[in-house]
């Protein structure tokens, strides 16, 4: 990789902060600027626990990321545990077949192709930087190198604690839409007291009975940890009750 491409690439970063510390949601809006992308979003996964999304550069790339969150599949899944995921059209018969719920969901939110490039250093895994586009194809091979490298400087932003929340004089800026479902993490915890099961299967029963009732995790989450509503070994969930 050139080092000229990564000079111009970090000069984006940069011109996204301002003036100020480079920090990951600058890293995302470089990205959405250089490959021609709609929308982007950062996520980092951690184990036994939902996907946390710390930035996201338009509306469009939170919803993408919170059905991903809700449905445990998709591209962006995918890749947190294997190689890029680049996929040029959503709507496409294969697409349909490998993610039955996400991608019509997504096509149905204006979304046609996705690329998932995970942020990884060595055999650390630290997250996932997703581009997403409302037109279906793919990116060129200037588009993915520049992507590829982005990831990269993801992951070093990442691990020089380049993430932060977002003040009010951010206006304009992406999205920081990281830590702001601390609930999940709660509902997860009580409904393996409840169930008496590990966190990924408490995970799992949670995301289930979300997309059952076509609702958001968080909003379900909500109801578990105000105690509106509880899991048990009979049946999916039942309102009140104790947790």
């Amino acid at each position: 990789m050139s080092s000229a491409r990564r000079t111009r690439l970090w000069a984006l970063v940069v011109d996204a902060a301002r003036g100020g510390t480079v920090a990951v949601d600058h890293v995302c809006a470089a990205s959405v600027q250089a490959t021609g992308v709609d929308s982007a979003a950062v996520a980092v996964t951690l184990r036994a626990t939902p996907r946390e999304v710390l930035c996201a550069s338009h509306r469009t790339a939170s919803d993408l990321e919170e059905l991903t969150l809700t449905l445990g599949e998709g591209p962006c899944v995918d890749a947190s545990s294997g190689g890029p995921d680049l996929v040029v059209d959503l709507a496409a018969p294969e697409c349909l077949a490998r993610w039955p719920v996400f991608a019509p969901a997504a096509v149905l939110a204006g979304v046609h192709a996705v690329f998932a490039l995970p942020l990884q250093v060595g055999g650390i895994r630290l997250g996932v930087l997703d581009l997403y586009r409302a037109r279906s194809g793919g990116l060129d091979g200037e588009q993915l190198a520049d992507a590829l490298v982005l990831a990269d400087t993801a992951c070093a932003v990442l691990l020089d604690g380049g993430w932060r929340h977002r003040s009010d004089q951010d206006e304009g800026w992406p999205e920081q839409a990281g830590l702001q479902h601390p609930e999940v993490h709660q509902a997860t915890g009580m409904v393996t007291v409840q169930l008496g099961v590990t966190a990924a299967v408490a995970l799992i029963r949670l995301r289930a009975f979300a997309f059952s009732h076509d609702r958001r995790l968080r909003d379900v989450a909500g109801d578990v940890v105000a105690r509106r509503l509880r899991f048990d070994s009979t049946d999916d969930a039942c309102d009140g009750g104790t947790g």
